[in-house]
């Protein structure tokens, strides 16, 4: 496996931002950009997707970058629950909700797999490292 130097470099961090630049999207597009409330939940989750990588990622360790993963993993789940409040108050099209509703299972998938990766990984993390 080709060494990761940083968190820009992971596919489930480049998706999460995709996700998130998405969302953003939607605030300047739909009638979700008024509904004030909503929209501020969905911000702070969709960036906990990818915050929540890049914070496992600088902290060098195995097991807390597994922790920070399952917290991302988390919120996948926390925004796919807010797509469904944003399309039952017809804030968003059936597309949209569909479209996102498949990212953030992909997310939810991938960063699953690459938690488990590390779960059977042997390296404990460069701060271990001699």
């Amino acid at each position: 496996m080709a060494t990761i130097n940083t968190f820009e470099e992971l596919e489930i961090w480049q998706l999460s931002r995709e996700i998130c630049n998405h969302i953003w999207d939607l605030f300047e597009k739909t009638a979700l950009g008024k509904d004030f409330e909503l929209r501020n939940q969905m911000n702070r989750s969709s960036g906990s997707i990818m915050d929540n990588i890049a914070e496992g990622f600088e902290r060098n360790g195995r097991r807390e970058f597994i922790n920070f993963l399952s917290y991302s993993k988390g919120s996948c789940g926390e925004l796919r629950s807010q797509l469904h409040r944003a399309f039952d108050r017809k804030h968003i099209s059936k597309e949209e909700f569909e479209f996102l509703k498949e990212k953030t299972i992909t997310a939810s998938k991938k960063i699953g797999s690459f938690m488990s990766y590390l779960i059977k990984s042997d390296h404990k993390g460069s701060k271990f490292d001699k």
